[in-house]
């Protein structure tokens, strides 16, 4: 099994990469591969809805989402971090996720999605919500914990002092865990389940 994990920070170091660090000793242990991604520090632009990607089944821009989309087709699980930045998540984050659930063709139901934040003080809940709809329109079950999925901290050394946080960061891995291994055995079992499709309301008439 495999989890990918998007750090949208751009300090490779800083408060989301302690944070993921303390979810891959989890993952790790359960023996789940993680692959991870650092993108706040490249250039990722946002979608033009060029639709191009219908055509080529991936993004017309060369930049790392195309990568990232071969690793999120095999992952079983995703995990969205991003520091807090006026209340919400981190712009270039946001750019490449967009583009990285719009122009990827494959089906991405009952892969676990999990959204981490850190943040000094506070808008974390709301950024935290900017992620979650990334998999709730995907129809992949979202992995939760036993707090909001957040540190706290202006740097990674101070997420070390943050006990409660790093606690959330392991419970959440285990659940992850737990998700996925469950979901690999219901598909045995029972299969995926059905999928409507066809209706678009759009009210183009009215």
């Amino acid at each position: 099994m495999k989890v990918l994990m998007i750090n949208g920070s751009p300090d490779p170091k800083g408060c989301v990469a302690r944070a993921f660090a303390e979810m891959q000793t989890v993952f790790d242990a359960e023996g789940i591969e993680t692959k991870t991604f650092t993108v706040g520090n490249k250039d990722i632009r946002g979608c033009v809805s060029c639709g191009g990607c219908r055509k080529l089944g991936k993004c017309v821009f060369q930049d790392p989402v195309n990568e990232i989309a071969a690793e999120f087709e095999t992952a079983d699980g995703l995990v969205l971090g991003s520091p807090v930045y006026y209340a919400h998540a981190n712009g270039g984050l946001l750019a490449c996720a967009d583009r990285l659930f719009y122009s990827t063709p494959f089906d991405k139901s009952m892969k676990v999605g999990a959204a981490v934040v850190s943040s000094r003080r506070a808008g974390s809940t709301s950024a935290f919500d900017d992620l979650n709809k990334y998999f709730t329109i995907s129809g992949m079950p979202v992995a939760s914990s036993t707090y909001w999925n957040e540190v706290h901290g202006f740097t990674g050394a101070d997420v070390e002092r943050d006990k409660e946080g790093l606690q959330t960061m392991r419970n959440l891995a285990r659940n992850m865990a737990f998700l996925m291994k469950s979901i690999a055995l219901g598909k045995e079992a029972y299969g995926m389940p059905e999928k409507e499709r066809g209706e678009f309301t759009s009210f183009l008439d009215a």
